[in-house]
């Protein structure tokens, strides 16, 4: 069954030195498949609103472990089929 998978990290901007956030997005196949269709979704200083799209200073990049992402769009379920709580 496919899974997609929200990958974030964190970095200083050379602008301000404020927090950049820069996502991606990823598919695995199965449990323990490589991801395939990595798609970058951004970055941005949350500061100063500077659109980084990497790192410059090497070493200082905080890379969060990837999480789980449950889109029913991304797995081919319509949004009128999905039940409200």
């Amino acid at each position: 069954m496919k899974k997609q998978y929200l990958h974030l990290s964190a970095y200083s901007c050379d602008k301000c030195a404020g927090p950049v956030i820069a996502g991606s997005i990823a598919v695995r196949e199965n449990e323990i498949s490589k991801e395939t269709g990595i798609r970058e979704v951004g970055a941005i200083c949350l500061s100063c609103g500077h659109r980084q799209s990497k790192a410059t200073e090497p070493g200082l990049t905080h890379n969060f472990p990837p999480t789980q992402w449950e889109s029913k769009k991304a797995i081919g379920v319509s949004p009128g089929a999905a039940e409200l709580h």
